[in-house]
C-alpha cells in the first residue's frame, strides 16, 4: 500500500522517515519529495509497505502525530 505524509518539518531525512514506518512492519520504499533548486525537502513524501494490515496500522498511529515539531497527516495514496 503507498501512504502519503504531509506537513512534514523540512529537517526531517528520509531514513527518520523510513524508521517511523519500519516501527510499524515491513517498508518496501521511501521517497522524500525535494526541492530541485535548493535540495531541501518539500514536506511531503511516500512510503510503500507491502502488508496492507501494517499499513493500514501505520497510519492510524501515525496521523496526526507530532513530529520534529509538525502534525504530520498520513493517508493512503491515491
Amino acid at each position: 500500500m503507498k501512504i502519503l505524509i504531509r506537513n512534514l518539518a523540512r529537517t526531517i531525512t528520509e531514513v527518520e522517515l523510513k524508521a517511523l514506518f519500519e516501527a510499524h512492519g515491513a517498508v518496501q520504499s521511501c521517497d522524500l519529495v525535494i526541492d530541485k533548486e535548493s535540495g531541501t525537502s518539500k514536506g511531503f513524501g511516500f512510503v510503500e509497505m507491502p502488508k496492507q494490515g501494517e499499513a493500514k496500522a501505520a497510519i492510524s498511529t501515525l496521523n496526526g502525530k507530532d513530529i520534529a515539531g509538525s502534525k504530520i497527516r498520513v493517508k493512503k495514496s491515491d
